[in-house]
């Protein structure tokens, strides 16, 4: 199949859009759909999307998102809303009750459940896995005193492959 813009080379990227139940098809070639992603991009920044979904929330009182306003930056959640950026890591805390329904709609969650980075200096754990094994150990010394030794040894598993995914994430880390 051949570009549909171009019409030379061969379409390796199909685009599928659906607007008002009506659906159109693009086939383009690598150079094309760079050009056409480029434009897009152009036209519709990832700002826009996050403004545009910002404005899917139920309509605030107008008084109330007006006096918004971040203490370390300035930025208002008015000007947020339209250009999509936060000015500083405070503006998280400024605009809370209104980012987390935004993050929960645009991720599935509002709180982040993804890895987490080891500080460079120490190679600490993260304070949320330390507490976790820390539970886990809670948890295996009450099996072993109840004498539940399969759960113990879940437990104990468990607590080992948390430990060595650990040592092997500092690991890795060293050699960056």
């Amino acid at each position: 199949m051949l570009c549909d813009i171009c019409g030379k080379n061969q379409a390796t990227v199909h685009l599928t859009e659906i607007v008002d139940d009506q659906m159109s098809e693009l086939h383009l070639c690598e150079e094309c759909a760079r050009n056409k992603s480029a434009q897009m991009e152009q036209q519709f920044g990832l700002s826009d999307i996050l403004a545009g979904m910002a404005d899917f929330d139920k309509p605030q009182k107008a008084a109330e998102t007006v006096s918004l306003k971040c203490p370390n930056c300035g930025l208002t959640y008015a000007e947020f809303k339209k250009i999509g950026r936060l000015g500083c890591g405070d503006c998280y805390a400024a605009f809370r009750q209104y980012l987390a329904p935004l993050l929960k709609r645009i991720h599935g969650s509002a709180r982040h459940s993804g890895k987490f980075p080891l500080n460079q200096e120490q190679r600490t754990e993260h304070p949320r896995a330390k507490n976790e094994l820390q539970e886990l150990r809670r948890r295996l010394l009450k099996a072993v005193e109840r004498e539940d030794f399969e759960e113990a040894a879940g437990l104990r598993d468990r607590i080992r492959e948390m430990e060595d995914n650990q040592k092997r994430q500092a690991t890795d880390g060293e050699g960056q």
